[in-house]
């Protein structure tokens, strides 16, 4: 009997009481929630503690930053095979997958604060990415799943408020730990084993029902299927946009801040991610409510999409004039309070750009346009941004550079809204 079977039979029978609970979908959606606030704290702790680790091991400033592509393409790469693997696994599968992507992260993270050297580490956070794919592609199909037709924009918004909360985290977590203990490598211990804890406990979810698709494609099969629905283009489209202006702005704009206004850069830097707590918090919750009070009581998918791309348009829309206003402000003080409205307003299609990518397309598909999307607004998106905007900084004023942003969101909302007219209602 395979380990993960052992497991669940032996933990099933000695915690009836547990085992209720996992069948609760308000408890799985906590469970799963939890665990991408894990995914997102494990992914930028090691942004508190880069100092500290290249003084002991002795790598540059580029090696350090090529740690964060590695994990990237660790990251985008593999999600496409994790994407068709859920899709072409059988009934009660992708829960396991899951928790394997949750272990591989868990213990890479753990590696990591057992690097004995910069080559060591480096491979440590490559499979960091490899895990953290497998959960974000296969995750948010099985909250799709248990969602209340009425409720799945809210419910998918709740699992992604670990965005701009599981990311602050990261840097919270890892500087608390830092300052106690002057250890780098402690925060990843303590950052890494609570996943390997909860990697367990994800077996015992009672995985919803799902139909079956009547074939299994190909990766590139599905690929090319997925990008034959208009919908779902016009979706990833919009999405690899945004994702490309968020990155480059959220990237520089501690930078921007004490360049353009002298503000001391960790000062910058932890003011920018509480308005990035709250303002996301706020903007992610209020996007799902928007979304599920869009569809008028109406279930079919159609209609979801409809909701779900009118938000993500709309928010946008507001954004993109917003952080134009931040980026032209005369002082600090302004750019952070014009900042909050900003975030609110980008951070509405957190949950409904993934309900729309996931509803635009068949339910047997619906793991591999997960896993194309993961993969497009990388390849396509915050891959690329922030090395091009420092190019333009280093010939131009950084002003100038930032106002790609504004620029790319707006174009982000035209494509959305295009995906709006798309959807044909029945």
């Amino acid at each position: 009997m395979p380990v993960s079977s052992r497991f669940e039979s032996i933990f099933a029978r000695s915690s009836p009481i547990v085992r209720r609970v996992i069948r609760r979908p308000q408890v799985i959606l906590a469970l799963l929630t939890a665990l991408n606030l894990l995914n997102y704290l494990d992914r930028y702790v090691l942004s508190v503690v880069l100092p500290s680790a290249q003084a002991e091991l002795g790598f540059s400033k580029l090696v350090g930053g090529a740690m964060a592509t590695v994990f990237l393409v660790g990251y985008f790469l593999t999600s496409p095979f994790f994407g068709t693997m859920a899709d072409r696994a059988r009934q009660g599968q992708r829960k396991k997958l899951i928790a394997l992507g949750i272990a591989v992260w868990s213990l890479a993270t753990v590696a990591s604060g057992l690097a004995a050297g910069t080559w060591s580490l480096v491979a440590a956070r490559a499979f960091v990415g490899v895990g953290e794919a497998s959960y974000a592609t296969i995750a948010p199909t099985i909250i799709d799943d248990l969602a209340p037709p009425l409720k799945k924009g809210r419910w998918l918004s709740i699992f992604y408020i670990a965005v701009p909360v599981g990311s602050a985290l990261g840097y919270i977590v890892g500087g608390k730990v830092l300052s106690v203990t002057h250890d780098w490598r402690m925060a990843f211990y303590v950052a890494g084993v609570p996943g390997l804890v909860l990697a367990l406990v994800c077996l015992l979810i009672a995985e919803p029902p799902r139909q079956q698709p009547h074939h299994r494609p190909a990766i590139l099969d599905s690929a090319r299927e997925l990008l034959d629905i208009p919908t779902y283009r016009l979706t990833l489209f919009g999405y690899c946009a945004f994702t490309f202006a968020l990155g480059g702005f959220a990237y520089w704009a501690p930078t921007y801040l004490t360049l353009q206004y002298g503000l001391e850069t960790g000062a910058a830097g932890q003011i920018f991610g509480t308005v990035t707590v709250v303002g996301g918090a706020i903007g992610t919750l209020v996007g799902g409510w928007l979304a599920d009070w869009w569809t008028r009581g109406k279930s079919d998918d159609p209609s979801v999409v409809r909701a779900c791309l009118r938000v993500c348009a709309w928010g946008a829309g507001l954004g993109a004039p917003l952080a134009l206003a931040a980026i032209l402000a005369p002082t600090g003080t302004a750019f952070f309070w014009i900042l909050v409205p900003c975030e609110i307003a980008l951070f509405l299609g957190s949950g409904p750009v993934n309900a729309a990518v996931l509803r635009s397309v068949p339910v047997g598909l619906r793991a591999s346009a997960m896993a194309l999307s993961i993969f497009a607004i990388h390849a396509l998106g915050d891959l690329w941004s922030p090395p091009l905007i420092g190019l333009v900084a280093d010939h131009a004023p950084m002003a100038w550079a930032m106002l790609a942003g504004p620029a790319v969101f707006a174009l982000s909302a035209l494509i959305w809204w295009r995906g709006v007219a798309s959807v044909r209602l029945t």
